[in-house]
């Protein structure tokens, strides 16, 4: 069994807890910004993102007079490419969250075989924090102790601070983000088609409207900010391209 000083690197036990805690926030983070994990919030954010680059894309074939059929058929084209890049994004990301969470769960479980004493320090720093003391704490951690399974789950969730139940397969969430793409790109189509340019834009917002309703109830958040914040920055993304495309036109740069 390895001792104390070998398992904290020469920190105490409530140093090494907040060090795991830490790490635990990181194997819960994301390489490429920052994905609420699941099969909805991977739905709703595909449906997001192509409601908002077919606006864009009809913004472009407005400014450049492209013909209409041309431009049903360049939407269709984007929303199969983002299709495409949700679903195998999506899918990465879970897999890479999946493999962190691994590495931990066989870290953890290693130090649970040799360093066990340590591992009751530690447990006992978390436990007297949620108010348990003197003989009732003792009796906590000698239940805790006593089953291997179950002190792996404990310290994975109490030490490291991630939840094992949160974290759906790859395939679910990769179905997530491409029923999004599927369903917001049909729905910006068929606003296309039924009143081109404007339908499309209403249809764009309306997807961006309620899947930010739809993640602001998934997430427990409030609602009115979450429908806000998203159409606000749906509206800025599009916008922003427009004056831009105009500034640059202004200068002569583009025809």
């Amino acid at each position: 069994m390895g001792n104390s000083h070998d398992h904290f690197k020469g920190k105490g036990a409530l140093a090494h807890v907040v060090e795991a805690q830490a790490r635990g926030i990181i194997a819960a983070s994301e390489i490429h910004g920052t994905e609420i994990p699941g099969s909805l919030s991977a739905a709703f954010d595909s449906a997001r993102d192509v409601s908002v680059f077919s606006c864009i894309l009809i913004l472009f074939g407005q400014l450049h007079f492209l013909p209409k059929n041309n431009l049903f058929f360049e939407i269709i084209l984007l929303v199969v490419g983002l299709l495409i890049w949700k679903t195998g994004r999506s899918a990465w990301l879970a897999w890479s969250r999946l493999e962190r969470l691994h590495d931990l769960l066989k870290e953890e479980h290693w130090e649970i075989e040799h360093n066990r004493d340590q591992e009751r320090e530690e447990l006992k720093i978390l436990y007297h924090a949620k108010g348990f003391e003197g003989e009732l704490l003792e009796q906590v951690l000698d239940v805790l102790m006593a089953d291997n399974d179950r002190l792996l789950k404990v310290m994975i969730e109490e030490e490291l601070g991630l939840s094992l139940e949160v974290h759906e397969h790859p395939l679910m969430q990769a179905i997530g983000a491409g029923l999004g793409s599927i369903i917001a790109g049909s729905f910006i189509l068929f606003g296309y088609l039924v009143w081109p340019f404007a339908g499309a834009y209403i249809a764009g917002g309306v997807v961006i409207a309620v899947s930010g309703y739809l993640s602001g109830v998934y997430q427990n958040i409030h609602l009115v900010s979450a429908v806000v914040w998203n159409l606000a920055l749906g509206s800025l993304s599009v916008g922003s391209v427009y004056f831009l495309y105009n500034f640059v036109k202004s200068l002569g740069w583009v025809s």
